[in-house]
């Protein structure tokens, strides 16, 4: 058996690998085996990134943007030309299926088609003559050097959501990616140098919490981006702030489905099927409730039981794959607890997942599609956010009931309704207190050029992540109002200038 390569940091332009220290397993999770194991950062890998970072930065800001522009469209290229190689790294590490890892890589490269529009994403505004003799404009100025902490869910596109934005603003930055699933992270460093981008601009630190910990605790770190469960985001806002730092921390979900009685059945069903089985349920904005107003329910479970129970689970290289393994045997375990407790409660098990084996794989961290009948909001079920391939649905009598339970989850990231009646569904998307909204469409994920953010303890902090609300995170605003001599009254004037 040989020794499983170490996967290293990526810091002022070069590869990084410790010869010593702290280490954390990576799986492929539809084996089991180890593949490699990666490095997890010290302060002083911290310390080291964050100086190349500060010290990258006054060239990278004074850089023009439509020069900052160039190595994304250069970036962008590169990107697609290696879709397939990042999508293989994915589902080895992480298990999702070939198809959708590539699909997870083209929505990143939309956030490097975004960010090559930066030179008229930086635009300020100008007044003339704001006053006689006087002008006033404002601008947009990046922050410094920024970080972003990223799941394992999407290696790819979630880090892509942040540093493309990030740099073309003008800042420098250090992407600590999960530790789960870190080979991507190198790969993009690799492509960034490649585009053109300076040493030091983009750094990668691998790591856990110690890791994390550093890029709070450090002074030159100005901005920090998060994506993961809702009580991590909840303490790198609150410890990130405390600290002075700029924060957006994305949190956890559960996704709510409303099907009407008169939604289309058949495009309910396959809408269900990919929205809470797809890479095996181990999405933020996967569909895990399923919130059946009237007689609509019955018809629902008789039509998904046999579609959940004939799902192609394999491992994600097969491209006739539907599903995947989940991400680690701890993650496995976790979820199965899980619908341990679902039966314990005295919700009705309709399809269990738990003893799924796939031949030829036995070690590895495979679970079948499972579905709960008759969930009640007081279940840890309901409750909590799973991540795993387990749907709940929850019956209610009407539309207000719908809607007034949807709202009262603490979550509110993303959520659907399914219905043939326009009315009901302008309604819903008034009253519904969540941040993204689907109408007929199960993971209403926003493109690039808008923003992405849930409502309520699925995001703390006031920005979204990409679109123009990135532009706004990344960049602080500077206004100047300016005179010249000829214009200057003589002597000194203590009021409050006005202006006239």
């Amino acid at each position: 058996m040989s020794t499983p390569s170490i996967i290293g940091h990526f810091i002022a332009g070069q590869n990084a690998t410790p010869p010593e220290g702290r280490t954390s397993d990576v799986f492929n999770p539809a084996t089991g085996a180890v593949s490699a194991r990666v490095a997890l950062a010290t302060n002083d890998d911290l310390n080291r990134a964050v100086a190349a970072a500060k010290a990258a930065f006054p060239a990278w800001a004074s850089t023009s943007p439509l020069r900052r522009a160039r190595v994304m469209f250069k970036f962008k290229e590169l990107m697609e030309q290696n879709v397939d190689r990042l999508a293989e790294i994915i589902s080895n590490e992480h298990g999702k299926v070939f198809t959708d890892a590539k699909g997870e890589v083209q929505r990143g490269i939309e956030v490097v088609e975004f960010a090559c529009g930066i030179p008229q994403l930086l635009k300020g505004e100008f007044t003339e003559q704001v006053a006689s003799g006087i002008d006033s404009w404002s601008i947009r100025q990046p922050l410094g050097v920024c970080a972003g902490i990223t799941p394992f869910n999407f290696p790819v596109m979630v880090p892509m959501w942040m540093f493309p934005m990030a740099i073309a603003c003008g800042n420098t930055f250090i992407l600590k990616p999960s530790e789960r699933d870190p080979s991507a992270s190198l790969v993009m460093a690799e492509l960034l140098q490649q585009a053109g981008l300076p040493d030091g601009v983009f750094n990668v630190v691998q790591g856990d919490k110690a890791a994390v910990d550093a890029i709070l605790d450090h002074p030159d770190v100005k901005g920090v981006s998060f994506v993961g469960s809702t009580p991590i985001a909840e303490y790198i806002y609150a410890t990130g702030c405390a600290k002075g730092k700029r924060v957006q921390a994305l949190g956890g979900a559960k996704n709510h489905m409303v099907v009407m009685p008169d939604a289309d059945l058949k495009q309910t069903v396959d809408a269900l099927m990919g929205a809470a089985y797809g890479s095996a349920g181990e999405r933020c904005m996967a569909i895990s409730v399923v919130v059946a107003v009237g007689d609509i329910a019955d018809k629902l479970v008789d039509a998904l039981a046999p579609r959940i129970r004939a799902l192609k689970i394999t491992q994600g290289m097969d491209l006739s794959a539907e599903m995947g393994p989940v991400v680690t045997q701890v993650h496995k375990n976790k979820i199965i607890g899980y619908i341990d407790q679902g039966v314990a409660a005295g919700a009705d098990l309709v399809v269990d997942g738990r003893d799924f084996v796939l031949p030829g794989h036995e070690a590895g961290f495979f679970l079948g599609g499972s579905l709960f009948d008759n969930v009640t909001t007081d279940m840890t079920i309901y409750t909590e956010e799973i991540f795993g391939p387990v749907l709940c649905i929850v019956r209610v009598p009407d539309f207000n009931t719908a809607v007034e339970l949807v709202n009262a989850h603490e979550y509110g990231n993303g959520t659907a309704i399914f219905t043939r009646d326009g009315n009901t569904a302008r309604e819903y998307t008034y009253r519904i207190q969540v941040g993204m909204v689907g109408v007929n469409i199960p993971l209403p994920v926003p493109m690039a050029f808008h923003s992405f953010g849930g409502w309520k303890r699925s995001l703390f902090g006031d920005h979204h992540a990409h679109g123009p609300e990135s532009v706004r995170f990344y960049t602080k605003q500077k206004a100047v109002t300016q005179r010249w001599p000829a214009s200057i009254a003589a002597g000194a004037e203590f009021a409050m200038p006005t202006m006239k």
